[in-house]
């Protein structure tokens, strides 16, 4: 069991996408999820991947930390994957064997909607958290969600409280790490037996990470506490952000990526995804 990943961690550098405004990143991250999700043919997929291998090479991020953040979505892209081979109905039959049906469409259609998974996973991690420092994300989602302040939504809490989420997860996967290799000192084994007996081998490790966890946010209450915090009544900003023609840019490429993405859907031939 490897919970070395790199998913929430800030990987600093000097790249464009580092010194774009957090809110023209997560405005681009958005419309490029939307851009993955309507996506059908195979060539609107081949342009996203491009696109994104393209992006990932701007931010200067090194190719095995994005390869690392990838880890904990393997069993779900390869489970996925199977449940389309087995499930989708094509034309060209491959495997005909008592119950089992593999078409050849089912395997595209599975492939695709794994590369759906890599490319929304990989795309807004090197566009977000790869690239934006927990601080600047906070300012740009609170901005963002500014207006929503009219009707008394607590934007400010609420913008803290999905940042500290992703802060803590690197904190949260390293504590399970140092409690899973203590237990292993002591002779727990979480690598053999039946699913049940993996399944309460985790109990030792759950009890301790959720007692850590409850510490940690409690210290945390306390030190913005003592920090005189009161949420954001009166609050003012060491940086303010200033968007710039680069962030309006940025936004314009992710826009017509995905006027491109509609227009491959509509004229170009080729398989088109089930789902």
């Amino acid at each position: 069991m490897n919970f070395d990943i790199a998913f929430g961690q800030y990987c600093e550098g000097n790249s464009i996408l580092h010194r774009l405004d957090p809110r023209a990143k997560i405005i681009s991250a958005l419309i490029f999820i939307v851009d993955i999700f309507i996506a059908k043919s195979v060539w609107a997929f081949l342009l996203l991947t491009v696109f994104s291998l393209m992006t990932a090479a701007a931010s200067r991020i090194k190719a095995r930390v994005i390869l690392k953040g990838l880890r904990p979505i393997i069993f779900i892209m390869v489970f996925t994957g199977i449940v389309n081979i087995f499930w989708f109905k094509g034309e060209r039959l491959l495997v005909d064997f008592w119950f089992i049906h593999i078409y050849l469409e089912g395997i595209i259609n599975a492939l695709l909607i794994m590369l759906r998974v890599i490319l929304l996973l990989m795309g807004t991690s090197v566009i977000l958290t790869y690239t934006t420092t927990p601080l600047s994300l906070t300012d740009g989602l609170e901005q963002l969600l500014s207006p929503l302040s009219k009707i008394k939504v607590p934007v400010h809490e609420f913008s803290l409280m999905m940042t500290i989420a992703l802060r803590f997860i690197p904190t949260l996967v390293e504590e399970t790490t140092k409690i899973m290799n203590a237990q292993k000192a002591r002779g727990a084994d979480f690598s053999e037996g039946s699913l049940v007996k993996r399944a309460k081998a985790l109990v030792p490790i759950l009890v301790p990470l959720f007692a850590s966890a409850i510490r940690r946010a409690d210290e945390l209450a306390v030190a913005m506490e003592c920090r005189c915090y009161r949420g954001g009544v009166g609050k003012t900003k060491m940086n303010v952000l200033k968007a710039s023609l680069s962030d309006a840019a940025c936004v314009l490429v992710f826009i017509l990526l995905g006027v491109a993405v509609v227009l491959i859907n509509k004229f170009a031939s080729g398989f088109r995804i089930g789902i």
